[in-house]
């Protein structure tokens, strides 16, 4: 296993550390209360769990070398573990509305409130600190997977911020149906997250372009190099796959160019995209620019 795969399963360890600590403490914070809110978030705990496991295999998977079946790798993997993690965030989503209606029906006093607020905060300053440290990871190392948890945990600071506030009103106003209510929106929150970790899942596993920045670097590229040496470019496609990135061209040259001329030239752009699209494979055909046959495979299915 790399060295950067190894960083990165540092951490989803962090991830599951965090899941880990707030788990008890929201729970704790749960039980001394009764808060069905707080319950809510705890139960949002239980799922950053799952997720953070599911991470930490996922990457491990993502970062296995290229073999005979697999000549690509494994990177595509993180895609699932980001539908995953989307998929156990509606879950709970529907855990929290079951909890949550017939208190709405039957509103409960709540016990020891402004000591289980106080557990809440401390466990979300915990989510707070993670979740910073795992989106700008998964940004820096083009991690889908770091991100999503990233995310996830974010989201889990916010709908925290919005539990705690709830029953600080309850506790003010006396009003006990406002935490049956503030659970159910947490739900509705949650469940939007989670549709939208499993379209961008989705997207990855349709081969989806790299990102428009970085195929303006290459399109620069290209533009450059057509004006030095009089070459020309086309059937320029990308995908993305988890961290790596795939990059084809055709390199059309001179027909006077001999064989290890045209090679040089290809090895010196494939260089400089990589140089500029982190974890790239970049593949090049070249043809000889006045050959009309050289303009009939520019289409992925060549006529």
């Amino acid at each position: 296993m790399s060295i950067a795969a190894t960083n990165l399963e540092r951490y989803a360890w962090l991830s599951v550390a965090a899941a880990l600590a707030t788990i008890g403490l929201k729970t704790l914070a749960w039980w001394l209360t009764g808060s069905v809110g707080l319950l809510s978030d705890a139960l949002e705990s239980l799922v950053n769990l799952a997720a953070a496991v599911l991470a930490l295999s996922m990457l491990r998977v993502a970062a296995s070398p290229p073999d005979e079946e697999h000549p690509y790798g494994h990177s595509k993997a993180e895609y699932f573990s980001a539908g995953i993690e989307g998929t156990l965030i509606v879950l709970a989503a529907a855990g929290i509305l079951i909890v949550a209606v017939p208190r709405l029906i039957r509103p409960e006093p709540l016990e020891a409130p402004v000591l289980g607020l106080t557990i809440t905060f401390v466990a979300s300053l915990i989510n707070l600190g993670a979740a910073r440290v795992l989106i700008r990871a998964g940004r820096r190392h083009g991690s889908i997977t770091l991100e999503a948890d990233g995310k996830h945990l974010m989201t889990d600071v916010w709908t925290s911020g919005g539990v705690i506030l709830g029953v600080a009103l309850v506790f003010i106003t006396g009003w006990l149906r406002l935490d049956p209510v503030v659970a159910i929106g947490v739900a509705a929150h949650i469940v939007w997250v989670g549709v939208g970790l499993v379209r961008r899942s989705v997207a990855g596993l349709m081969d989806a372009a790299i990102a428009a920045g970085d195929q303006g670097e290459v399109t620069r590229i290209f533009e450059e190099y057509s004006r030095r040496y009089g070459v020309a470019f086309h059937a320029f496609r990308t995908r993305q796959a988890g961290m790596r990135r795939f990059i084809s061209f055709h390199l059309l040259v001179p027909d006077e160019w001999s064989v290890a001329q045209a090679h040089r030239l290809s090895e010196e752009i494939e260089e400089r995209i990589r140089s500029l699209v982190p974890n790239a494979g970049v593949f090049t055909h070249i043809e000889p620019i006045s050959d009309p046959s050289s303009y009939d495979d520019q289409e992925l299915d060549r006529p």
